[in-house]
């Protein structure tokens, strides 16, 4: 492979008889208020409202009647399974997709809606990838890799064509989102190609930072653990050519958490009106961090809305994390005095700030627990000074706002406390959502100790998340740890936090 002329195969991509030129649409607010050029490239407005469709159909192009005559099968989370099923519609051959049973139910109802036959298999990508391979050779249909292949590379390299086409004067940063690395693969080969000062950054969740790790290692890895919260770039291992072009293209990786994804989302919406997939709001997510980490202005920054493809549901969830990403909001531990007034005292001191939730606990019949959110216009700044005005008042205070336990569990069930368990340790699980998923997690925790706390959500095709107390006498701590160890299940105890002493134990 590393004889490709990737120039030569981009300018030669067949991708415009599915794919739209999509807009390079300069961001006016965010622009507006990080003092540098801001410019969204729109590939959430393609045909299946993402960039998958590129490399998807310029593979099939390529393929001649007889390697179509068995169809073509590939292994997707959900946008790149769109792309294979419209390309193979518009080849008129049969194409089988198998997706993660945690895909978005919107991207497998898109994909049957394009004649695609669905197999949902496993909880992970790549689960589906080794099924999809094995179906291949039973039935001898072509695989279509999502990111691995030269054609696909080449595909999604138009992207990066474009962009140099769109935009009057120099780029000085050029944000990629990252999964398996076919897209910045082929967006970096073209674009350094032409213009070699343009700086790429490579962009992933912090907990899923597959290609970033790999650069740092000098070898493809393979994560033990990744967070499917941004499913479209969820992968474990990236690609060995995607790998090559990184390594050899791409300046520098940033990695950016739930919360920055969540605030990039709302960004891009006050934009645009209109709402990306997580994966979509990574760019806009890493380009604030770099902004704000290299106090950046008067620069012209791309960033590649990738994909729009997000469950209804999801959102409440987005919405809810985006206050505290974009530090509008902050959530407080605050203990008060149990006695007439502590309340306004204590409001007197958030002075005319909105407060955005507020949740009460007696404790005893000298101090009371409050569960804060409070509205901030000046975001860090104003978070530290408001802990401190509140310390030097004589409050004892919390500031849970980077709390995960907290924003994900606490949050929704302040009060809950028990007398009487004298061995509760806490415990905080993740397990891929699907359905049945909560009474496999129980079956799985067993019926040897007693459940003393359990606080369960559903977040669509995210992780889905357990709080659960387990009452675990002292001599049995040995065989709960094991036991623990073999479920399989990402899990942290958290007897030790904060917002467990303050509220629940």
């Amino acid at each position: 492979m590393s004889e490709i002329n990737y120039l030569e195969r981009i300018q030669n991509a067949s991708v415009y008889d599915v794919a739209i030129r999509s807009p390079l649409e300069l961001a006016h607010n965010l622009s507006a208020r990080l003092n540098n050029r801001v410019w969204l490239k729109r590939e959430d407005l393609q045909p299946v409202f993402s960039f998958k469709l590129r490399g998807a159909y310029n593979k099939l192009a390529s393929l001649s009647d007889s390697e179509l005559a068995n169809g073509v099968i590939c292994s997707s989370a959900g946008n790149h399974a769109q792309g294979v099923a419209l390309a193979a519609k518009r080849r008129g051959t049969r194409s089988v997709i198998v997706m993660p049973v945690t895909t978005p139910s919107i991207k497998v109802d898109a994909v049957r809606a394009l004649d695609g036959d669905v197999i949902l298999f496993g909880d992970t990508y790549d689960d589906a990838y080794a099924h999809a391979r094995a179906l291949e050779k039973e039935h001898g249909c072509v695989f279509i890799h999502p990111f691995d292949d030269p054609e696909v590379i080449a595909g999604q390299g138009t992207i990066g064509m474009e962009i140099l086409d769109q935009i009057d004067g120099d780029i000085d940063a050029l944000f990629v989102p990252v999964g398996g690395g076919g897209l910045i693969a082929g967006i970096a080969s073209y674009v350094k190609s032409m213009q070699p000062d343009v700086r790429i950054i490579g962009v992933e969740p912090a907990d899923s930072s597959a290609m970033r790790d790999s650069i740092a290692a000098g070898k493809p890895v393979v994560l033990d653990h990744v967070g499917i919260f941004a499913d479209g770039v969820a992968v474990r291992r990236v690609g060995d050519e995607t790998f090559r072009l990184c390594q050899q293209h791409v300046d520098e990786f940033i990695t950016v958490d739930t919360d920055q994804i969540c605030a990039a989302i709302r960004d891009i919406f006050e934009d645009t009106r209109s709402i990306v997939e997580p994966a979509g709001g990574l760019s806009v997510a890493a380009l604030k961090k770099y902004v704000a980490d290299n106090d950046i202005s008067g620069q012209t920054l791309v960033t590649i809305n990738c994909g729009a493809n997000v469950n209804f549901d999801r959102l409440r969830h987005i919405a809810e994390r985006a206050a505290v990403g974009e530090h509008t909001e902050m959530l407080l531990a605050v203990e008060i005095p149990e006695e007439p007034g502590s309340f306004k005292r204590f409001c007197e001191m958030l002075g005319r700030r909105g407060v955005t939730e507020f949740n009460y606990r007696y404790s005893d019949s000298r101090k009371a627990h409050i569960f804060v959110g409070v509205q901030l216009s000046r975001g860090e700044q104003e978070q530290h000074e408001l802990v401190s005005q509140l310390r030097d008042g004589g409050y004892p205070v919390e500031d849970l706002s980077q709390n995960e336990m907290a924003k994900l569990h606490v949050r929704h069930m302040v009060g809950g406390r028990s007398t009487g368990v004298e061995n509760e340790r806490l415990f905080r699980f993740e397990f891929p959502e699907r359905p049945g998923a909560l009474l496999d997690f129980l079956n799985a925790v067993g019926n040897d100790w007693n459940i003393t706390l359990f606080h369960y959500r559903n977040h669509g095709s995210d992780y889905g998340r357990i709080l659960a107390g387990i009452d675990v006498p002292q001599s049995d701590t040995d065989r709960l740890e094991a036991h623990l160890a073999k479920l399989g299940y990402a899990h942290w105890e958290e007897s030790d936090n904060p917002a467990y002493a303050m509220f629940l134990s």
